[in-house]
């Protein structure tokens, strides 16, 4: 098992850190050598109770932002949506990613147990916050933004179904969050007295929802629409071994995994701490999501799926008509 137990320590004030890889290595294990030096230890520990959604209260509250301005159209091979990257032969890396779904309410939490563990084995990883989330967690959005293990990529703000979602919708959902991920971006940076960084800009759907039209619109403000082919089934509940399971069984090199850190994960954790050493002792390495773009050629599909074409139809709230009498169920993606 590797090293992936959460510390109980009390978070301090944002800007009061003033470690260095060794103060940070209390939390984060053995540290990177290039790692996180502006937060203290106690600050990036994950906290008991993090994790539990809870019902917003005044100091949730924020101004909305205003759109970010509109990115360069993505074309070519990244155009439409990956699912993974085909690496060239003897390649051997994956990309973790982490949804931080949130909406109007309840306020989501953060699995402080998943960052420390991928902090304590030195994982790579992309997160793909809702802004909504981002705005409601400043401090722990500054960290992760900060964090060069990490990439934080776009998971639209209030996290709506978008399949059918007409392109102005998707847009406004799209800059909204890049908005809060450049202030984000910008505390990081103050804190860390660094320059803000400027990413590539990638982009999820919703409940891993979408029409071609909608990669289309995505694709069209700048943003690369990144989707999985590796579904780690980790929210409400499910096992660690069953995460583990599914995970192993169907990841190779190139895939793109889908977790959540929002706290409905409750055993991801768990699961991560067997995970990562199988994956290591196979000879994967584990990169963000740009990074395994720039490994390889891009595999996309022109319209979102959790695993088959085709199995998102039964979540969208514009089909829900032709389901009558039944509820509609929308998964945690």
């Amino acid at each position: 098992m590797c090293d992936c137990h959460p510390t109980n320590l009390t978070r301090r004030n944002l800007l009061a850190g003033i470690s260095a890889g060794a103060a940070a290595a209390l939390v984060a294990g053995t540290a990177r050598a290039d790692g996180l030096r502006c937060f203290d230890a106690v600050a990036l520990a994950g906290k008991p109770g993090e994790s539990e959604e809870r019902h917003p209260s005044p100091a949730d509250a924020f101004v909305m932002p205003k759109p970010a301005a509109v990115g360069p159209a993505v074309t070519g091979a990244l155009a439409g949506i990956v699912r993974r990257v085909n690496l060239p032969a003897g390649q051997k890396a994956v990309a973790l990613t982490f949804d931080l779904c949130q909406t109007r309410s309840p306020i989501a939490g953060y699995d402080g147990a998943v960052v420390d563990c991928l902090r304590a084995n030195r994982v790579a990883a992309t997160f793909f916050p809702a802004g909504r989330w981002l705005e409601t967690h400043r401090e722990r959005a500054a960290q992760l933004a900060a964090d060069p293990l990490f990439v934080l990529g776009n998971h639209s703000f209030d996290h709506p179904d978008l399949h059918s979602a007409p392109a102005d919708k998707i847009n406004s959902e799209i800059l909204l969050t890049e908005a809060s991920l450049a202030t984000t971006r910008r505390a990081a940076a103050s804190a860390c007295e660094t320059s803000p960084s400027a990413p590539m800009r990638l982009f999820r759907f919703p409940y891993g929802s979408c029409e071609a039209n909608g990669a289309a619109a995505a694709n069209a403000v700048g943003s690369v629409v990144i989707q999985w082919d590796t579904v780690s089934g980790d929210p409400d509940g499910t096992s660690a071994a069953n995460i583990q399971a599914n995970v192993m069984r169907t990841l190779k090199a190139g895939s793109i995994v889908v977790m959540h850190a929002n706290g409905r994960g409750t055993h991801t954790a768990e699961a991560l701490a067997a995970i990562i050493p199988k994956l290591k002792a196979k000879g994967y390495r584990f990169v963000t999501v740009p990074d395994l773009i720039a490994m390889g050629t891009p595999q996309a599909a022109s319209e979102c799926y959790i695993t088959k074409p085709g199995d998102t139809l039964r979540y969208d709230e514009g089909l829900a008509h032709k389901a009558p009498g039944k509820a509609l169920v929308l998964p945690a993606t």
